[in-house]
Order: C-alpha cells, then sequence, then structure tokens
C-alpha cells in the first residue's frame, strides 16, 4: 500500500495530483489553500540590513515576488516539468521577456511566420528597429527551411507547437536538435498544448511560454502568462522583465490562475475529446471548403502530431475552418452558431470561435483557400459534445441550403 507524498513534493505525484496539490502553502492551523494576499508589501525582518532589495526569493514586494505568484509559479514549473518558472501579466508579456532577456543587438532569431500576431510585430518591428534584432521568419514545420536560415549569430529558434490559428505542427524534437547544433536555444509557444497534452522541455526546448490566460486558467476571467526552462535561462526573466520591466502579474490574476489550474486534466479530456468529433463533422460536410486539426488523417502533419503527442490527450481542441464563399460568408456562418459564442482568446469553458481575416500580414502563409477566405479559428470548449456537434450542424445545413452548396 503506497502513502500521499508530502505536498511539497510533487514530482512524487501524478499530474491530476499536482494541479490540486502544487504550490500550496500550509501551516498549521492555516488555510489549506493558499488565499488571496492582496498587499503589495511585505513585513521585513527586525534587522533588515542585509535584505537583497531585488531579491525575488521571499515575499517583499510584490513586483519581485509575493505569496501567489509564488505558489502559480511553483505548480507550473510542477505540471510542465521545469526547474523553475516566472509568471507575468500576460502571455505577451511572457513572449517579450523571452526575446528581451536572450536576444542583444545583432543577434539572429529565427521565428515561425505563423503565429500570434503580437509575437510578429515584436520580432519583425519593435525589437528589430529599437534594438538592432535581426529576424527571420519561416515555415517551421519545414526543417530545411529552418536549417537554411541558419547564421553564425543566430541565438533563437522560436515556434508555436501548434500554430495559431492554422494548427500546423512544429517537431519540437527535430528543432530542438537543429538549435543546439547551431548553439542557439529553442522557445516554444505551447499555449496551445499546456501540460497533460505537451511537456516541450522533455522533447528538448529550452524555453517554454504560456499565456495563462488560456487553458491553464480556462475560465476566461484572468490573464496571465509564464516562461518555463532551466534555472539559469529562468533567472535573467524573473530579474530583468518581471523585476526590472516590472511586468508582474497582479496577485488576484495569479489567484484566479491557480484555482483554474486545478481543473486542467480534466478539462482537457473533454475538450480533445469533443475536438476530435467536432473536427471529423466539418471534415463530412458539404458546406466546408478547408477544415485543419492535427487528428484528421489528412492535416498536413499528422504524422508529427500522433508522435508527438502519443503520450498526452491528443493534439488539442484548436480546429481551423473555412466555410465555402467570401470572407463575409464566414461572419455569415458565425451568426448563425446559437451556443459556440463569437469572440476572441481560446482554451475557456465554452466554445469560442473568431474570424482571422485576410488584412492580417501572416495570411499570405496560410494554405489554400484561407488566403482568399480568411479562416475560423474555434476553440472547442468543455460544454456537451452533443450540443457543439448540433449547433455546428445546424448553422452548416442552414448556410448550405442558402448557399446551395
Amino acid at each position: 500500500m503506497s502513502t500521499l507524498p508530502n505536498r511539497h513534493q510533487p514530482d512524487t505525484l501524478h499530474p491530476n495530483s499536482v494541479a490540486v496539490h502544487a504550490g500550496n502553502t500550509n501551516t498549521e492551523g492555516g488555510p489549506i489553500r493558499t488565499p488571496i494576499v492582496m498587499a503589495n508589501s511585505y513585513l521585513l525582518p527586525e534587522d533588515p540590513s542585509t535584505i537583497n532589495w531585488s531579491g525575488t526569493d521571499v515575499p517583499l514586494y510584490t513586483r519581485n515576488s509575493g505569496i501567489n505568484q509564488l505558489g502559480l509559479q511553483t505548480r507550473l514549473a510542477a505540471l510542465e516539468g521545469a526547474e523553475d518558472a516566472v509568471v507575468l501579466a500576460s502571455g505577451v508579456a511572457a513572449l517579450h521577456a523571452v526575446f528581451f532577456t536572450t536576444l542583444r543587438t545583432g543577434d539572429h532569431a529565427i521565428v515561425t511566420n505563423i503565429g500570434y500576431v503580437a509575437l510578429r510585430r515584436l520580432l519583425e518591428q519593435l525589437l528589430p528597429e529599437k534594438y538592432g534584432v535581426e529576424a527571420t521568419f519561416v515555415d517551421t514545420s519545414n526543417l530545411d527551411a529552418v536549417r537554411a536560415a541558419i547564421r553564425p549569430n543566430t541565438k533563437l529558434i522560436h515556434t508555436e507547437v501548434i500554430a495559431n490559428p492554422t494548427t500546423r505542427v512544429a517537431d519540437v524534437e527535430a528543432l530542438a536538435r537543429i538549435a543546439h547544433d547551431a548553439h542557439a536555444l529553442l522557445s516554444v509557444d505551447s499555449t496551445f498544448t499546456p501540460p497533460g497534452i505537451l511537456r516541450p522541455l522533455e522533447h528538448g526546448a529550452d524555453i517554454v511560454v504560456h499565456s495563462l490566460t488560456k487553458y491553464i486558467n480556462g475560465h476566461g476571467d484572468a490573464m496571465g502568462g509564464a516562461v518555463l526552462g532551466r534555472s539559469e535561462l529562468i533567472a535573467p526573466v524573473r530579474a530583468d522583465a518581471m523585476v526590472d520591466v516590472g511586468g508582474v502579474i497582479s496577485p488576484f490574476n495569479a489567484w484566479l490562475i491557480m484555482r483554474g489550474s486545478v481543473t486542467l486534466p480534466l478539462r482537457l479530456r473533454q475538450h480533445v475529446a469533443s475536438a476530435q468529433r467536432v473536427a471529423e463533422l466539418l471534415a463530412a460536410h458539404p458546406a466546408v471548403a478547408r477544415v485543419d486539426y492535427p487528428g484528421l488523417p489528412g492535416h498536413p502533419q499528422h504524422s508529427t502530431a500522433q508522435r508527438l503527442f502519443h503520450d498526452g490527450f491528443g493534439p488539442g481542441a484548436m480546429i481551423a475552418f473555412a466555410v465555402r464563399g467570401t470572407p463575409q460568408d464566414q461572419n455569415e456562418f458565425v451568426a448563425r452558431l446559437h451556443m459556440i459564442t463569437s469572440a476572441v482568446s481560446l482554451g475557456h469553458d465554452e466554445s469560442l470561435i473568431v474570424q482571422v481575416s485576410t488584412s492580417e500580414p501572416h495570411t499570405v502563409h496560410f494554405p489554400a483557400p484561407y488566403q482568399e477566405t480568411g479562416l475560423l479559428r474555434l476553440s472547442v470548449g468543455i460544454e456537451d459534445t452533443e450540443d457543439i456537434l448540433t449547433d455546428l450542424r445546424q448553422a452548416l445545413d442552414g448556410y448550405a441550403s442558402d448557399h446551395r452548396l
């Protein structure tokens, strides 16, 4: 008979238990869950003369660290299998933190050419114009293209495991080998593939980024970001991007995300189970011009997805598709949905759909017909699967009838 290990040693627990116990601060007679500590400063010791005023290991000033930030960092590191983690104000703050601390003037980065819009602006405009960082945008699923983009000054390769919004899949293990052969780092945005689906550090990545706003929080009510990896890589993120740039998460948001993360493994099972059936429905319907979901055999990187996600819950719950017609017709279709919500963001408990228009600069890299029509990005929620399918089916059938498809 096994005994339950100490909750402060989550490496001995299974993922479901880690999501419940890791990062809780417990004292005798105190709360069993870390409460919200809405303080911007903490009581100093009687003799503060030896304090490092920029220290982050104990609560001192909330820009440096607070009770809720520390607990959330501990939980995320345990879930991701990382030595260390830093939580920040948003996913974009986390991206900026990685580039701000790993790249210097004259350095070169190779970046996915399909990804979150803010990623493009950071590395195509802001960092090159202000700090002289060079960036080459490539299809990171094309390993030959990545190798060809390597330069002597390449310091970083950055990709999304599943690209936002097309669902293109990157081979993390192969990219890690290319990066390390070039004496560069591999950073991976794993927002679409949170722990339970993939732990990129186990596949060779050096740094993992999450928008905590999405799946890890899971309830659409808080914003945050995280950077995870080896201690020597995370230390400058904490000191420079969190303390000195000040991209700190609020205690309330940290508490909300900590609470939401408890159910992450359970939510992912429902997300992914529904997503596979939704993708199959879309692929079979005559009103749909194209659908991309890594769990479908026709997906361009289906074999990579099978190899990469074989130990998890499958290839996530994000689907890209377009109905037959014009860009305007995509929004006409969305207006026919009754339960699925038309809104930005993803990874919420409710299913969300948004049109990515053809005006976005990276749409030139989208597969046909998305370049002409734009695409619909569907984040499959945790509602009953049959309700999601019914809503999509009635919208598709009505659209097909009206457009004589």
